[in-house]
């Protein structure tokens, strides 16, 4: 038998794959977990509810299947981490606030948690968030704030809002874990974390069972120790759901067979930055050792600025999400007292200042804008954009500026309703993480996978756990 913990190590698809091979069990990988986890936990802040004993009795029959010569699916025995707004079965959904501790349990999975159970993941807990997934530092002064796992002397932001997944993946508590991105919040943890980040393109998944921020930027997908890690997870996520329009007519998408096909004959965009955002040292010659490698792998390089800069999308983006935000939950925001965190407050209560001719403006506007990006893209014979994940590494908590906008090099994907994954490429002296982000055109997410697979290859595999 193959130790639990060095099986976990190696990820989602090592793990399965262990399993399926009799090295090790579900049972014993499940309780491998939830050690970790108890260990852990108090000091990295990354789970608020533990369902130890269902992902126990979970394990118990997926062992008993396996037995009997059955397997659920490529995620069999996995572990996996739900973020606090994806609903779970016999579980409250709280999305990081007070708000919601009077609801009751949800009555049923979410639609995504649904497709990874039928794929043998077994859900062993759920994950801190910025309340209501409205925020890109990662931090939630009324839940509290995950701590980053690669500083142990001081409190850095984990990134967010899906801050909590990102921790227990970046800490190697568990392989894989849900995040939604409406700005970032898959991209950003999972650049500060030190892991793989794959931000969905827009109705590929179903967000049936998760609570709303923006209905037009909202999207889905997994945080994982590898490249195939997340793609694997992303897979068995495809599918048309009548309980999300979006996701009609959503292509059928092979994301895992092509993604050691390397980036031979392709032409990759490298994006400028606006001339105003400064870069960290360290995370511009991260990205710059990156981008030689993809040349010297066979990728072809081309300077380019898209129609608008990084910063206008973002307030574009930004604006509407705030008027969608105030529709879902600014009843909360208009409270006495008002019970939600102050920036949470400020950024979901923002939306009611902006007229709805402005909103429906920006709407039509923004269509006009993603025809302009794509035929831009098409136009230059780009495959890919690639440019960094976020400006800096990870911040101290205590100088953080919440009226700053972490999400200013991802937002535009969400804007275009494109595809971007960020994927770890080096660590700076201090041993913090850096994220390289790699966006393609709606739907081609099979192709941003198998650059962000290059890439990972070239920077030498997975980043190591922290100790």
């Amino acid at each position: 038998m193959t130790d639990a913990a060095t099986v976990l190590a190696a990820g989602a698809v090592a793990t399965a794959e262990a399993i399926a091979e009799g090295q090790t069990s579900a049972r014993a990988v499940v309780e491998t977990t939830l050690a970790r986890i108890a260990a852990a936990n108090d000091r990295l802040h990354a789970f608020i509810a533990v369902t130890a004993d269902e992902a126990r009795a979970e394990a118990d029959m997926l062992d008993a299947v396996q037995a009997f010569g059955q397997r659920r699916g490529p995620l069999h025995g996995v572990p996996v981490a739900v973020k606090d707004i994806i609903d779970v079965a016999g579980q409250r959904t709280r999305a990081g606030s007070l708000t919601r501790d009077h609801l009751p349990a949800a009555g049923s999975d979410a639609w995504c948690v649904a497709r990874l159970r039928a794929a043998g993941a077994i859900v062993v807990g759920k994950t801190h968030t910025v309340e209501y997934a409205f925020g890109g530092w990662g931090t939630n002064p009324v839940a509290g704030t995950p701590v980053n796992p690669h500083d142990a002397a001081t409190h850095r932001v984990p990134g967010g809002s899906s801050s909590g997944t990102g921790v227990a993946v970046g800490a190697g508590l568990v392989p894989i874990g849900f995040g939604t991105d409406t700005g970032g919040s898959v991209r950003l943890p999972a650049a500060w974390c030190g892991t793989v980040g794959h931000k969905t393109s827009m109705g590929l998944i179903s967000r049936a069972g998760v609570v709303p921020l923006a209905l037009h930027f909202d999207t889905i997908g997994p945080l994982a120790r590898t490249v195939r890690d997340a793609a694997v997870m992303s897979q068995v996520l495809l599918g048309s759901d009548p309980a999300d329009p979006s996701t009609e007519g959503a292509p059928g998408l092979d994301l895992v067979s092509g993604l050691e096909a390397g980036v031979r004959g392709l032409t990759l965009g490298v994006l400028a930055i606006d001339p105003d955002i400064a870069v960290d040292p360290a995370v511009a010659a991260s990205f710059s050792a990156a981008v030689a490698a993809l040349e010297k792998a066979g990728a072809r390089l081309m300077p380019v600025s898209l129609p608008e800069g990084l910063a206008t999308y973002a307030q574009l983006c930004g604006e509407l999400m705030m008027v969608e935000g105030a529709h879902h939950h600014g009843a909360l925001a208009r409270e006495t007292p008002c019970r939600l965190g102050g920036w949470a407050a400020r950024r979901i209560g923002g939306g009611f200042d902006i007229p709805a001719t402005r909103y429906f403006a920006g709407v039509e506007a923004r269509r006009q804008r993603m025809a302009a990006a794509n035929a831009f893209l098409a136009d230059n014979g780009i495959d890919a954009l690639i440019l960094p994940t976020t400006p800096v590494p990870a911040v101290p908590v205590a100088q953080v500026d919440e009226a700053g906008t972490p999400g200013i090099f991802t937002r535009f994907a969400n804007y275009l309703e494109w595809c971007g994954v960020s994927v770890p490429v080096a660590t700076t002296s201090a041993g913090l993480p850096v994220g390289f982000q790699v966006v393609t055109p709606r739907f081609r997410d099979a192709l941003a996978l198998r650059i962000a697979r290059s890439v990972e290859q070239s920077a030498g595999g997975p980043l190591a756990l922290p100790a």
